[in-house]
């Protein structure tokens, strides 16, 4: 029978809130009854607990986490200070948080732990794995960085499921290049508009389009820095700021780019072209020093490729092919970035959340706990 553990713990860099709550919070799911007859016949994985995190998602609940302990391998979905609270998003600190999940673990007992990399959460356990492996990481500009980054406990597998390359490249890859004023969210250039372009695309102007996207990025980074400097000037630290428009990507309104099968004019938000003039993009807030730590191709920490390189334990990659939001190209960037010498690769049907077709998860709980066994 399912069990739910409420995990509530302090921070090294983050204590308990006035009001009550403590930084890092989850819930451990174990299931007593996952012995040699459990749900999956393979009995209950000795002294194994899989760990999940997201950049601002709430994964305590993760859709996983009983599917998992039910299979006989307890998941602990955590999460950090920033569970919904994206606008202040700072990395060096979150994978503090995560260590403090990953400590709880191996003080229960637990002999091995597995990193889950789920969605945006990808390339956030990659870099915990990464730092805990061979520390790298420098401090956000004009932070310090906090010691305990520089002694966390690495875990000894690594799991992608349907997973973002990286926070600055997954968000440029969705921007409206066509923006041509950062504060006003209709001033456009007509002839980046990509809503208003034939199908299928003309490639001269996909090749447009993806360099204008990163010309934007680039000028937001170029502006927070030289903003921060005139903040520091007037005795400011940070400040907030909103941004447009980013649901734009072509591969959401043409199918030929990057074939899958996913359906075609569709994004997590619904109508792309509804959503990308819509508030409910991802980055919508931040303060400068998050947009850097997160977002800024130029600086942030969160690309994905340079700790997919450092991961050096097993690892399993697994991508549904009906994403509309995580490409082909994208799961095979991810299983080549990855440094480790035993890895596989499995593509499913589904979606991204995994709830179509009707035994989607259940599949993938069957494949990752069979894997965990082999390994």
């Amino acid at each position: 029978m399912l069990q739910r553990e409420f995990v509530s713990l302090d921070s090294p860099t983050a204590r308990q809130n006035p009001a009550g709550f403590h930084p890092c919070q989850g819930l451990l799911h174990t299931d007593p009854s996952a012995g040699p007859t459990g749900p999956a016949g393979l009995g209950h994985i000795a002294a194994t607990a899989i760990i999940a995190t997201h950049y601002n998602v709430d994964f305590s609940e993760h859709y996983l986490g009983p599917l998992m302990a039910a299979r006989g391998v307890d998941f602990l979905g955590w999460n950090t200070r920033y569970r919904g609270n994206e606008p202040f998003f700072i990395l060096e600190q979150a994978l503090v948080d995560i260590g403090v999940g990953v400590r709880f673990l191996r003080d229960r007992g637990y002999e091995r732990i597995v990193l889950l990399g789920n969605s945006g959460g990808g390339s956030l356990m990659g870099a915990y794995q990464s730092q805990a492996t061979d520390p790298s990481i420098t401090p956000t500009r004009g932070m310090r960085l906090p010691d305990e980054v520089l002694d966390l406990i690495p875990a000894d597998l690594y799991v992608s499921l349907n997973a973002h390359a990286g926070r600055p490249e997954v968000l440029t890859a969705w921007f409206d290049p066509s923006v041509i004023d950062e504060n006003d969210p209709f001033a456009a250039d007509p002839e980046l508009d990509l809503f208003q372009q034939e199908l299928p695309l003309d490639p001269a102007f996909v090749t447009r389009y993806r360099e204008a996207q990163v010309a934007r990025n680039d000028r937001i980074t170029q502006w927070a820095i030289e903003e921060l400097e005139t903040l520091r000037g007037r005795g400011f630290s940070d400040r907030a700021f909103n941004l447009f428009r980013t649901w734009a990507d072509p591969r959401m309104v043409d199918g030929t780019l990057d074939p899958s099968d996913r359906p075609v004019g569709v994004c997590y938000a619904g109508d792309p072209r509804r959503a990308n003039y819509s508030p409910a993009g991802i980055g919508l807030t931040n303060t400068l020093r998050t947009w850097l730590s997160m977002w800024s191709l130029a600086e942030s920490q969160c690309r994905g490729a340079p700790h997919l390189a450092r991961i050096k334990v097993p690892a399993l990659v697994i991508q549904s092919t009906a994403d509309t939001g995580v490409f082909p190209s994208d799961a095979e960037a991810i299983f080549d970035a990855l440094g480790s010498t035993t890895k596989t690769k499995h593509l499913i049907p589904g979606d991204h959340y995994l709830q179509t077709p009707e035994d989607a998860r259940d599949s993938v709980a069957d494949q990752i706990a069979a894997w965990i066994a082999d390994n």
